[in-house]
């Protein structure tokens, strides 16, 4: 593929570092279409301020900008360095955002990015213009600093140029060229490129270049406001040497503002750049901005509206008493790109073939995100995990305008909140919910979402449970206890006591059919599914280097049908993309639904409703087969997410309610339950099941994430079956951590610490109630992951000792699901 023909739509920050990178790889026929001049084209890039935080409570965000610094730093433009290291300073003036910080610190520590956390002093040290009394500290990253956004592009530009690229600038495109669902060219207003792909890096205009290819693009533009201030007499003389900035960026994440000095080269008065998120949602209709040359100023710098800055004028009189004599001197309102969940857009389409998307990526990621694509389009395959980042994450029903609009709103109000991760959004809820929707309502369910699903984590009705069953539970921080309820505590003791329904629908279900199906899931999965009808294999999809796309759990309901658990509707598009002509491949979730019956009285439950042996001697672990229960008919799987005896019960969504209240009236001779997703999540990690794209994703391979099991080299060839063979042992392992005090609790994401000193992070964690402690999965050096070593999570600053130990920590003979 070195040959293709390649058509990049923007040279701003992203087309121009994604040229640079395939050119990097060897692809030469790159061409880079502009429809503005190529010194500062307009878009985004041309007028942002160049802030590079690396931190993010999103690992794969981190790495992209911790590759975008070094990439950066190494980059110079007319003898300019392309990026200053003049390092981040977020300070708190609430207990709130301090205690966030102490996390903070602990993600960056997680992820590999040095900082500290400094009291007010040392803040005021960092940045003099800071009233020390106004905050309680800071954090202080050291390696952070500021891209100079347009001397990157144009350092890359004479790159990428110097290997074969062309850049084209004054080119507007009118049109994108398909034939067979692929893309064959891009059609400007100077003339037509041919092209094998095209990669829409368009910023905000990406809707609008998404439409011309039939492709939809969940992106909302949004004005974010940006002032300077008058000259300021302390500034005078720091930037004679031509520097831009010496004191670090400064955030004020309480009041959604950040500051970053303008310096005046000829040794004059600077001036402070002032950013806020703390005025009204202003969405742009990308149809509606100009191009270049109508622009009064450029497309992406709209007129400053006075009002929406007053409040944060104010504040920053406050935290810099210094500026309270200055006033604004300039301003606009900057057009950004945001997501429904606030992460960028990076892959191809699987709508349109050959059509890529490289959209929602602010220069903090801009390197690291057109790397991945790089990778992608040449190897099919990424450095960093990119699932997060899949064009295909949101579902159908996530893709309306009006939801687009309505969360793009709520990613730029939340820029800096303080986001607890089980927090759900608020907006435009409930959007899907189950069959079972009426009856978890009355039972008081306590929606969390995924998805676009409603899922129950709790329910009120069990509460008088907690006190009924004597449960006296550790007393948790302000942190943990939010979106949990000890409630979770009585539901996962009734599901290893009696037993308990669990709402499974958001499960994705895949049904694949054909007469060449099997050999198709032989050559795209890790296990060997050569087996009988009846039968359920939990195997993985690998990507071509061994790395796991996503794990299945494949039933074979017939010679040439198969219904497939995956993960996300990235698993659908990796599936069609490889199936031949003589297969179907298809979803089904939205038409069907599906309840886990599990507890020790499962069987007791379901058998009395059901014409079908379901006796472990005839429909044993691992089975499926296809009867009813009551008047409905079900597929009913013979596994258990939860390490317990049971049955996932899927049928079509029309019948489902009548498939609950069956259960839900026979069940109550026995003492059923309706139990959500907390206590699911606590049961699961007694168990040691991992959870794909939590506990392991396309970086690790499967003897790392401890899934070695669902892997069958003897049964022939297989997606990444030669890369597996070619690997040696493994550096890293997925361990189980129990917290060695019985309160304690930590969340996910926390470095750990090992001899003192950072070794790898948390995956997955929640209380065990079984097991009497907290439960945490990380990935460790392969030396640290003997049972017995002994290691400290890092919680808020404060080290949690823990121990790894050997799992699964409940019922390791696997009996009670066996009987």
């Amino acid at each position: 593929m070195r040959d293709a023909r390649v058509v990049i739509v923007g040279a701003g920050i992203v087309g121009c570092s994604l040229a640079d990178e395939l050119t990097a790889r060897g692809w030469r026929d790159v061409t880079v279409l502009e429809q503005g001049p190529l010194a500062a084209p307009g878009g985004s890039t041309s007028h942002a301020p160049g802030l590079v935080f690396r931190t993010s409570p999103s690992r794969t965000l981190t790495q992209y900008a911790r590759y975008t610094v070094e990439k950066f730093s190494s980059l110079r433009h007319a003898g300019r360095p392309c990026f200053m290291p003049v390092g981040g300073l977020e300070v708190a003036t609430t207990q709130a955002r301090w205690l966030d910080l102490h996390r903070k610190a602990g993600l960056a520590a997680s992820w590999g990015v040095e900082g500290e956390l400094v009291g007010p002093a040392r803040c005021a040290e960092l940045f003099p213009m800071l009233d020390p009394d106004a905050v309680l500290g800071g954090f202080h990253t050291p390696g952070d600093g500021l891209a100079r956004a347009i001397d990157a592009c144009l350092a890359q530009i004479e790159r990428a140029t110097g290997r074969g690229a062309r850049f084209l600038d004054r080119h507007t495109v009118t049109g994108i060229e398909r034939e067979g669902g692929r893309v064959t060219g891009v059609v400007t207003d100077r003339g037509t490129f041919p092209a094998d792909h095209v990669v829409s890096a368009a910023g905000f205009w990406g809707p609008v270049i998404g439409a011309m290819a039939g492709v939809d693009v969940p992106l909302l533009p949004l004005a974010h406001q940006y002032a300077k201030t008058a000259p300021v007499p302390q500034l005078a003389g720091a930037g004679a040497d031509g520097t831009e900035a010496v004191r670090p960026i400064l955030r004020h994440q309480d009041q959604d503002l950040y500051y970053r000095e303008h310096l005046d080269p000829t040794g004059g008065p600077g001036r402070i750049g002032i950013g806020t998120y703390a005025h009204r949602p202003l969405p742009v209709d990308p149809y509606s901005i100009l191009p270049y040359d109508q622009a009064p100023k450029m497309p992406s710098s709209l007129p400053f509206t006075a009002d929406d800055f007053a409040d944060s004028w104010t504040e920053t009189a406050r935290l810099l008493p210094a500026l309270a004599g200055s006033q604004v001197e300039e301003g606009f309102n900057g057009v950004f790109s945001f997501t429904p969940d606030g992460m960028p857009l990076l892959g191809e389409s699987s709508t349109v073939r050959g059509f890529w998307l490289a959209e929602a990526v602010w220069v903090t990621h801009s390197a690291g995100a057109a790397r991945a694509v790089a990778e992608l389009m040449t190897d099919g395959r990424t450095t960093v995990d990119v699932h997060e980042c899949d064009p295909h994450r949101f579902e159908k029903a996530q893709r309306s305008p009006a939801y687009v609009r309505e969360r793009g709103e709520r990613s730029f109000v939340e820029v800096y909140d303080v986001i607890h991760p089980l927090q759900p959004p608020g907006p435009g809820r409930p959007l899907r919910t189950s069959p079972f929707y009426p009856r978890q309502q009355e039972l008081g369910a306590h929606f969390l979402e995924s998805g676009g699903w409603e899922r129950p984590h709790w329910y009120e009705a069990n509460a008088p449970l907690v006190d009924r069953l004597g449960l006296r539970l550790p007393e948790r921080d302000s942190w943990s206890a939010q979106h949990w309820s000890p409630i979770a505590a009585a539901e996962a003791k009734l599901t290893r006591e009696k037993v308990a329904l669990y709402d499974m629908t958001p499960l994705r279900r895949l049904e694949v059919t054909g007469p060449g199906s099997l050999a198709f899931l032989q050559r795209m999965t890790s296990n060997n599914l050569k087996k009988r009808p009846g039968s359920v294999t939990y195997t993985l999809l690998l990507d071509e280097d061994g790395g796991i796309r996503s794990d299945l759990t494949a039933a074979r309901l017939g010679p040439d049908r198969w219904q497939l658990g995956a993960n996300s509707p990235a698993d659908l598009d990796w599936l069609l993309r490889h199936a031949p002509e003589d297969v179907q491949v298809r979803d089904i979730t939205s038409g069907t639904c599906c309840i886990g019956v599990w507890g020790p009285l499962a069987r007791e439950l379901v058998q009395p409703l059901t014409p079908a042996d379901f006796s472990h001697e005839a429909f044993g672990y691992f089975k499926a087969r296809q009867t009813y229960v009551g008047h409905v008919p079900v597929t009913a799987l013979r596994v258990s997410y939860v390490g317990e005896l049971g049955w996932e019960l899927y049928t079509d969504a029309d019948v489902g309610l009548r498939l609950w209240d069956t259960l839900w009236e026979a069940g109550q001779r026995l003492g059923v339950i309706a139990a959500g997703r907390s206590a699911f999540n606590s049961l699961r990690l007694e168990k040691g099941y991992r959870a794909w794209g939590a506990d392991m994703t396309t970086e690790h391979t499967p003897d790392e994430a401890g899934v070695g099991f669902a892997v069958r080299p003897a049964k022939g060839d297989f997606v990444g079956r030669d890369a597996l063979a070619a690997r040696g042992e493994p550096t890293r392992k997925l361990v189980c951590l129990t917290l060695d005090d019985p309160a304690a609790v930590v969340m996910g994401s926390e470095p750990v610490h090992v001899d003192g000193v950072v070794a790898g992070y948390v995956t997955s964690a929640s209380y065990g109630y079984s097991v009497g402690r907290c439960v945490a999965y990380a990935w460790l050096p392969a030396g640290a992951a003997e049972p017995g070593t002994s290691v400290a999570v890092e919680y808020f600053g404060e080290k949690v000792a823990a121990t790894v130990a050997a799992e699964p920590l409940f019922d390791p003979e696997m009996a009670r699901i066996r009987r």
